[in-house]
């Protein structure tokens, strides 16, 4: 049986996600925002917490932890230990690791934070990427380097098309917008930008979404692309090149 997934907004645009598994009536939480929201779409459903995964240490994406662990376990990068809540399991990109009777590869994402990592469910199509690969975006370089960071989404790129990304914040509005300035001719990009619009203006979220868009549409996975590097200017250029310079003009922009 597949399992469910419910994707809960915290704070002023952050994304929280809930998945259940209706066979055993357990149910996981990925990132940890705000508790009050969290605890209010598990009572309303009934369902109790037994596990709580955590991409990266920002407060925003951990604050909740504390109130709603409750018995829950906790699961996070070995190598972010260290500024994570208390984990009550470590792993890292390879170790075995099953939640909710599903297999989970972990990821690691590192150039929003060193010690980003992402949650794949293969078996579910799902894969939640926090601040590394964003709906039409990708998150800012706060530690890490663009080499860094477009190794990570390289990754996440080639997991497979129908996957739902599953990331941390509702900013896929102005990154439509943003995206409309480096590839303003790209039909799909244009046709994404106004459903988009549709989605906000009818306050409707816009994450998660589908890698094969993603590809098609979001220009920090189309830094290697050559038509990408001709609507940018950027010919000639390596692929880390022009991702770094498009991340330049999106903290500017």
């Amino acid at each position: 049986m597949p399992l469910e997934l419910l994707t809960v907004p915290c704070l002023s645009d952050n994304y929280a996600f809930l998945l259940h598994d209706a066979g055993t009536g357990r149910t996981a939480l990925v990132d940890a925002p705000e508790a009050a929201p969290i605890r209010r779409a598990l009572d309303a459903h009934g369902w109790r917490l037994s596990d709580i995964l955590l991409t990266h240490h920002h407060d925003d994406h951990v604050a909740g932890v504390a109130e709603l662990r409750d018995g829950a376990r906790v699961i996070g990068a070995r190598a972010d230990a260290h500024r994570l809540p208390p984990l009550d399991l470590e792993v890292a990109p390879g170790d075995p690791l099953e939640v909710l009777g599903a297999k989970v590869e972990v990821i690691d994402v590192p150039g929003h934070t060193l010690g980003h990592v992402a949650f794949h469910f293969p078996q579910d199509h799902m894969a939640f990427t926090a601040d590394s690969l964003m709906a039409l975006g990708c998150g800012r370089l706060f530690e890490g380097t663009a080499d860094q960071m477009w190794d990570s989404l390289r990754k996440l790129r080639d997991l497979p098309g129908q996957t739902l990304i599953c990331s941390g914040h509702e900013y896929t509005e102005t990154n439509a917008r943003f995206a409309l300035t480096i590839e303003p001719d790209n039909q799909a990009l244009r046709d994404r930008a106004a459903a988009i619009a549709r989605a906000r203006a009818e306050g409707r979220p816009t994450v998660p979404s589908h890698l094969s868009e993603e590809r098609a549409t979001n220009p920090f996975l189309r830094a290697d692309m050559p038509e990408l590097q001709r609507a940018a200017g950027l010919e000639g250029h390596s692929a880390v090149q022009v991702f770094a310079e498009i991340r330049s003009r999106k903290d500017r922009f």
